[in-house]
């Protein structure tokens, strides 16, 4: 009621704010939704079960905290991984075995050495998994030929009695990516077909498993998607961090992080910033992330668009991968990451923000709007809309919340470590490997 409202000091918002996070946060833990499928028991069962991890040799900060995890809850684990996942923390740990069947996957590579690369890893592949001792094989990502993968290797392992277990991250990335076909289609359905137990990470994800692809809703369960915890958090604090980056004191920082790709609508959050957030506002805008090869064509424009304020440093671009040790410098520089995305399942970016105590704006698109609590970690904006996305940076660095960051970072770190922690990412996890064998 605005005769509230208007009265109230920013002390009182800001003690109405926390008191409304830890309101969230207590009925998240009573949501029975998040253990959809599986309840997660302790795991006093964990000694004898025994699994292989199939990566697909990529995505480091989820294999990361998984194995970590059921390798803490005592499970005996082949790893099955690549160059970019090799680490001290895989190496010489009981009951952990590190596979380092993939080897490089070096993007500069000639077009012969990637396909001779490529074929050595799954004759190696094939050749492990005939002799592999692990009941269970759970694979997290495909492999380089995804059709092969989803129907005749799956079939392969099924014939060698494995019992196999999937994480779907996306469900199906080729119709979010706008290139869908039947193919495609079909053999989605044959892998998911396969698949005796799936892990999804949102409601959105398992309907669309159940309605797209006939799942029975017995055979999959809703996990968290766990922190990144493979990103070191140090001592730097935020004033270092932007000393480091050469951000101002009083410049309102936004930062855009992660792989650039056509679906994560980074032109809308640059037409935003660029034509629309006043200029007298001392807005910097960071984008640091990867550009591959194949969206070369997407990110030229864009490039090209963004050239001049780079140089006179009102923008700031790092546009390759940033190394997991660099990673907190630009969380912890920002005073807001934005996900201004087209079209998106689950994003573990809006958490690793809030593990760094970072509020998220973010597009209503897939699960973003589960993961926001309006005016608390964040706030939602329409996708595709700059003009919208710009009322709502403007929000936001006119809100309480950015007012008193520095007091709320640690209730959005809480935020997130109740809900995303990979303790019940594991737990549940563990249950659905006991229910198999």
């Amino acid at each position: 009621m605005p005769s509230v409202s208007c009265g109230r000091s920013a002390k009182a918002s800001a003690q109405l704010a926390k008191k409304n996070m830890r309101t969230q946060i207590e009925i998240d833990k009573q949501q029975p939704g998040a253990a959809s499928g599986s309840d997660p028991k302790p795991a006093h069962w964990k000694s004898d079960i025994s699994v292989a991890l199939l990566t697909g040799g990529s995505d480091r900060p989820y294999v990361f905290g998984l194995t970590k995890e059921l390798n803490s809850k005592g499970l005996t684990l082949d790893l099955v991984g690549s160059d970019e996942l090799d680490c001290p923390d895989f190496r010489g740990v009981p009951h952990l075995n590190f596979l380092n069947l993939r080897g490089s996957q070096d993007p500069k590579a000639s077009a012969t050495k990637k396909v001779l690369r490529i074929l050595s890893y799954y004759s190696k592949l094939i050749h492990y998994a005939a002799k592999a001792r692990p009941r269970i094989f759970h694979i997290l990502w495909n492999n380089k030929f995804l059709h092969f993968d989803r129907t005749l290797l799956i079939c392969y392992y099924r014939l060698l009695g494995k019992r196999i277990v999937l994480t779907v991250h996306n469900v199906n990335s080729a119709r979010r990516d706008k290139n869908d076909t039947a193919l495609n289609r079909l053999t989605l359905r044959v892998q998911y077909r396969l698949a005796e137990h799936m892990f999804v990470h949102t409601e959105k994800m398992k309907k669309e498993l159940m309605e797209e692809f006939g799942v029975p809703a017995s055979r999959i369960s809703v996990i968290p998607l766990g922190i990144n915890n493979s990103v070191p958090s140090t001592s730097l604090t935020s004033a270092e961090a932007r000393q480091r980056l050469g951000i101002q004191d009083g410049e309102k920082t936004i930062l855009f992080f992660g792989r650039i790709t056509p679906y994560k609508g980074l032109e809308y959050l640059v037409e935003a910033f660029q034509k629309i957030l006043p200029s007298a506002g001392k807005y910097r805008l960071m984008i640091a992330g990867r550009v591959d090869k194949e969206f070369a064509e997407y990110w030229a424009p864009i490039e090209a668009a963004i050239r001049e304020d780079v140089r006179k440093g009102r923008m700031l671009l790092r546009a390759e991968h940033v190394p997991d040790e660099e990673t907190e410098i630009y969380f912890k520089a920002a005073d807001v990451l934005v996900l201004p995305y087209r079209d998106i399942y689950q994003s573990g970016i809006v958490f690793l923000g809030y593990s760094f105590g970072l509020p998220a704006l973010a597009s209503d698109v897939g699960s973003l709007k589960d993961e926001v609590v309006e005016g608390n970690t964040g706030f939602i904006f329409k996708p595709e809309d700059p003009v919208d996305l710009a009322r709502i940076i403007e929000k936001y660095f006119a809100s309480d919340l950015y007012k008193d960051l520095s007091g709320r970072r640690q209730d959005i770190r809480d935020y997130a470590t109740l809900k995303n922690n990979w303790d019940m990412v594991g737990k549940m996890t563990i249950g659905v490997y006991s229910s198999l064998l």
